[in-house]
């Protein structure tokens, strides 16, 4: 398996690659900025230069992977048009090359409460809805896919067990990123987790299961 990573020097994007690396899976990492990739990521990591807003050369981006992790996201900005074409247009880039490329699977790191309108979170240029968007034209384009939408990402470890759910069923909490990086990782391994949309957060006082067990009860 060699896997195509999208978003990899981002702060979630980094966590999934690790552990790709950790699982000795072959990774290539889309990175708009080499220098700061080879800083944080591992040595092992195939790195290419490329945007997923440049459609025309995804094709050539991805070339010999088999499957894709999208872990691209809008960063606040006062370009409106911002999770516009990052978390929309990009992904759909991504879906399209995925595509022509014959991507088995297509796994992507989205958010909690996309279905929510009025969230919060939209007052920064509809972030929420974009995502839903992309979403919605994963779901139709025939791509086995595996979506994961994640409460409010942490950067520390917290205790507590992973609850996984379907969707619109979780409405608020916090996960680690390194967790949130575990399930998507999962995703391309287990069966249970095909054509499925999951919510995840952690919560404490209740045991930690396996991943591939909370796969089979969404």
């Amino acid at each position: 398996m060699k896997v195509f990573v999208a978003g990899a020097t981002g702060q979630t994007g980094r966590h999934i690659v690790s552990e790709l690396v950790k699982r000795n899976v072959s990774v290539r990492a889309l990175v708009r900025n080499l220098e700061l990739a080879k800083q944080i990521l591992p040595p092992e990591v195939d790195l290419v230069l490329g945007n997923v807003l440049n459609a025309s050369a995804l094709d050539q981006a991805i070339a010999d992977c088999d499957v894709l992790i999208c872990a691209t996201g809008a960063k606040p900005s006062l370009n409106a048009l911002e999770p516009y074409l990052v978390d929309y247009i990009g992904t759909k880039n991504l879906v399209n090359a995925a595509k022509a490329k014959n991507i088995k699977h297509f796994a992507i790191v989205s958010s909690l409460c996309v279905s929510k309108l009025f969230h919060p979170l939209n007052l920064f240029w509809l972030v929420l809805f974009w995502k839903k968007q992309a979403e919605q034209y994963i779901q139709n384009s025939g791509l086995t896919y595996t979506i994961v939408r994640p409460g409010g990402l942490l950067n520390n470890d917290k205790q507590g067990g992973l609850v996984m759910s379907g969707a619109d069923t979780l409405f608020e909490g916090s996960i680690p990123r390194t967790k949130v990086a575990q399930v998507a990782v999962e995703a391309l391994f287990e069966q249970a987790a095909r054509n499925k949309l999951v919510e995840i957060v952690t919560q404490a006082n209740i045991p930690d299961r396996p991943i591939a067990e909370l796969f089979v009860t969404v």
